[in-house]
């Protein structure tokens, strides 16, 4: 079921930062007290091979997020720990050292689990364990959410394991919602900052086709 149009989860959750301090995080509080967007990007496991390079196009990304008031935190479920370590491993050797925006550590898989961004094929109870069999690696998909300045959630997209995130389209689809909360104007397909929008309505869309 799609989040988009609702309150992001009022969940608070674990994270670190680069330098090792331990963190408690409620995305929707970083959004409504700070008064900005958040970009919430999801990724499966620290030190594997796709999940590395979106982390370092994140950070290289950082200044034009912040140009547009916008807060970025990664998000899986390993440890603080583990995040840690990877914070610390050089790129070179498959790391995320230079990272400067907080990971979250959503270890219970609480808030992933609200999400339902988790890979999970089966779930059955064993009675005779007295226990919840899981079936599926349990670790989250590329699940990407742009949340606004109220703590609405206005983008969600989820990627499968292997297929990495373009940061661009994020920066894109920021600038027309800025738009459209700035000029009340709505953003056609394929719309950039500095090109045409049009009004919401037949005139409008009239005009908008006829000039392009």
């Amino acid at each position: 079921m799609s989040l988009v149009g609702k309150k992001f989860p009022n969940i608070t959750v674990d994270a670190i930062t680069e330098m090792g301090d331990d963190l408690r995080i409620n995305i929707f509080e970083e959004a409504t007290k700070n008064n900005k967007k958040v970009l919430l990007f999801w990724y499966p496991k620290d030190f594997t091979f796709v999940c590395p390079t979106e982390l370092h196009a994140f950070q290289e990304a950082l200044p034009e997020f912040e140009k547009r008031n916008t807060i970025v935190v990664g998000a899986s479920c390993d440890t603080n720990e583990v995040h840690f370590a990877w914070l610390n491993t050089p790129k070179n050797n498959g790391g995320i050292e230079g990272v400067t925006y907080p990971l979250i550590a959503d270890t219970t898989r609480n808030l992933s689990n609200v999400l339902g961004i988790l890979d999970v094929t089966n779930e059955e109870y064993n009675e005779t364990y007295d226990a919840l069999q899981i079936e599926g690696s349990n670790v989250t998909y590329r699940a990407t959410y742009l949340i606004d300045e109220t703590g609405k959630i206005f983008h969600e997209s989820v990627n499968d394991m292997p297929l990495g995130r373009n940061v661009n389209e994020y920066l894109r689809l920021i600038d027309a919602y800025t738009h459209v909360q700035t000029h009340g104007e709505v953003c056609p397909a394929n719309w950039e900052e500095g090109k045409e929008a049009m009004n919401a309505d037949r005139k409008g869309v009239a005009s908008y086709l006829s000039n392009n």
